[in-house]
């Protein structure tokens, strides 16, 4: 887990800007257009399973931003865990306004789909917030969701390698189960979660190293 945090002028920062930069460029230029439309359309048509329904929508609002904060208000105020706290609380943030802004910039309508599947007692939620942006809210590129559930999945497993080194691996199928009901839910097309997820690698390689987050395992160790 070593590699997943790591400096800013480091080969990896520098490659996954590149590759968010492409990807960018392929949703903006809209020459991945036809492959998004045809995977939202063949999900809107086979949505309406209510067990996989309540699910999917379960799933996709544990990563509102609400709810993560919550978490790292949490970690922050225990002792042992406050760098693990500081270090969510800073990459919540930062995500979802980088998130939003960069909507602004590219944005990109969500998918006309009316999702139709079970009712959920909670409205489905959108992903970021922008100052003085009025297309912030509603647009598509990158998703919100698939950043700040990237950097929940990165920053736990790194603060488990230690005791369970392979175990700790598995966290990961969190934002990749986010990043499946962003899409299941109609909110996002397959590009906006794969852009949100190479901003959340990015991001949070890159501040959980200014935050020193490797100094907890000399903390669990005293």
């Amino acid at each position: 887990m070593q590699n997943w945090i790591f400096e800013l002028r480091s080969r990896s920062f520098i490659f996954l800007l590149i590759l968010f930069l492409i990807i960018l460029a392929l949703v903006y230029f809209e020459i991945t257009e036809s492959f998004d439309q045809g995977v939202i359309s063949f999900v809107s048509e086979h949505v309406g399973h209510p067990g996989l329904d309540i699910i999917m929508q379960s799933i996709t609002e544990s990563g509102d931003s609400f709810y993560m904060l919550g978490f790292g208000i949490i970690t922050l105020i225990i002792k042992k865990t406050r760098r693990i706290g500081i270090t969510l609380m800073i990459l919540i943030v930062l995500s979802t306004l980088l998130t939003g802004y960069i909507k602004c910039g590219v944005d990109r309508d969500r998918p006309e789909f009316d999702y139709e599947g079970v009712i959920f007692p909670v409205e489905i939620s959108r992903d970021t917030f922008a100052l003085f942006c009025e297309g912030g809210v509603n647009a598509s590129f990158p998703s919100g969701h698939a950043a700040r559930s990237v950097v929940f999945g990165i920053v736990l497993a790194f603060v488990l390698s230690e005791r369970f080194p392979r175990g700790c691996y598995l966290l990961f199928a969190y934002p990749i189960l986010v990043s499946i009901s962003r899409v299941y839910v109609l909110q996002h097309f397959p590009m906006d979660v794969f852009g949100g997820a190479v901003l959340g690698i990015m991001l949070t390689g890159v501040l959980a190293h200014r935050t020193k987050l490797y100094k907890f395992f000399d903390k669990s160790k005293t």
